[in-house]
């Protein structure tokens, strides 16, 4: 299994006023669509499926959202394919295995692209970034 491609096709953002006081950041991705893609291996052909999500990051009390869609295509066994498209097709749900390695990379991808665009647009990162502690602060601690 694994996911071979990816793409955005819409990346919206806003910036409705600057950032002050308390801020809440709610992060969310939603599976769109899935569906049986066909891939063109050299002469083989391979089927797949395309995964269409919506990433959002809205940035409260009214401060902001970015929003990105995009497509991401999963290769594997073509058991696997079925079972996953027949799973979508009956219950809106994937097999777990399918739907990890799917949202993590995605994650990955939408996580570190709207990190880039709220740097741009002036917002405050949506995830916890890593922090250095100075040693006086330790100190007073001891």
């Amino acid at each position: 299994m694994a996911v071979i491609g990816f793409h955005f096709t819409k990346i919206l953002t806003e910036k409705k006023k600057n950032a002050v006081g308390k801020i809440n950041v709610s992060n969310n991705i939603v599976l769109i669509d899935v569906k049986e893609a066909k891939i063109n291996v050299g002469d083989a052909k391979q089927k797949g499926i395309e995964f269409k999500f919506n990433y959002k990051s809205k940035f409260e009390p009214e401060i902001g959202y970015i929003s990105l869609e995009g497509a991401a295509l999963f290769v594997a066994k073509e058991a696997k394919i079925k079972e996953s498209l027949t799973k979508w097709e009956k219950e809106k749900k994937l097999p777990p295995e399918v739907l990890q390695e799917v949202y993590n990379h995605l994650l990955d991808k939408c996580t570190v692209e709207a990190l880039f665009l709220g740097r741009d647009m002036q917002l405050p990162p949506h995830v916890p970034l890593p922090k250095i502690k100075g040693e006086e602060k330790e100190k007073k601690k001891n």
